[in-house]
């Protein structure tokens, strides 16, 4: 099977798979909902972070999104039956990858845009600019498509959602917060840390928007490597 098809049958699983089209939705409202309890009390240090700020709890669905697609592949022989159909293993997983990044693209960058609307109604001419805000929007849109791939990748190398879950929410809502405190600008390199960045108005760190995201996108890249290897090296 030729990648398109094997593209076909991935986008045909997501969108028939209640959880996921769920995960989807969430992304969205998680999103909007506390970026507007945020923009009723904005920091007018920061506006920009102030509208965007249920980017922290939209990215949990994100996670979750990534994570739920790749490992429902291993649960009940899913995978041999897919395989069977793509025995090109990398291509399947292209495939998946694929399948898994467009449709959270497309709705991380309306979720930008909504959330963007909602907090320059609330905030009027105390919140962001539109092109600061246009900037956040975009960045809300790829930030969220690189949580979501993270998580697609460690499911793959973990062969388990629930652990995708357990390593990857913590360390976003409480590891980071901790190793920021004590490590100084190392954290800024993490792949939250520096995805977040672009949702920013002002920053001290080391790191600008589009490098931030750019960060984020080599810690994405790494670990769907790995996660490929280890669907192409490991028996299904």
């Amino acid at each position: 099977m030729s990648f398109a098809p094997a593209l076909h049958a991935e986008w045909i699983k997501i969108r028939t798979l209640r959880s996921l089209v769920g995960s989807l939705c969430a992304v969205l409202l998680a999103t909007a909902a506390f970026s507007a309890l945020a923009s009723a009390d904005a920091d007018a240090s920061d506006p920009l972070y102030s509208a965007f700020f249920g980017v922290s709890f939209g990215q949990i669905a994100a996670i979750a999104f990534g994570a739920t697609a790749v490992s429902s592949e291993f649960q009940g022989g899913a995978l041999w039956l897919t395989l069977a159909a793509v025995p090109d293993r990398r291509r399947w997983f292209a495939a998946k990858v694929t399948a898994i990044g467009m449709p959270v693209l497309a709705v991380g960058l309306v979720t930008g845009l909504v959330t963007l609307v909602l907090a320059k109604t609330a905030l009027g001419t105390d919140g962001p600019t539109w092109t600061e805000g246009l900037r956040g929007a975009v960045g809300c849109g790829l930030y969220l498509t690189s949580m979501a791939l993270l998580a697609a990748g460690l499911a793959a190398l973990l062969r388990s959602g629930i652990a995708t879950l357990s390593i990857l929410i913590p360390f976003l809502l409480i590891v980071s917060f901790v190793v920021g405190d004590v490590s100084g600008g190392v954290a800024d390199f993490l792949p939250d840390r520096a995805g977040q960045v672009v949702l920013h108005g002002t920053w001290d760190g080391t790191l600008g928007p589009w490098t931030g995201l750019a960060v984020t996108g080599l810690w994405t890249a790494a670990v769907l490597l790995a996660g490929g290897w280890s669907v192409h090296r490991r028996d299904a």
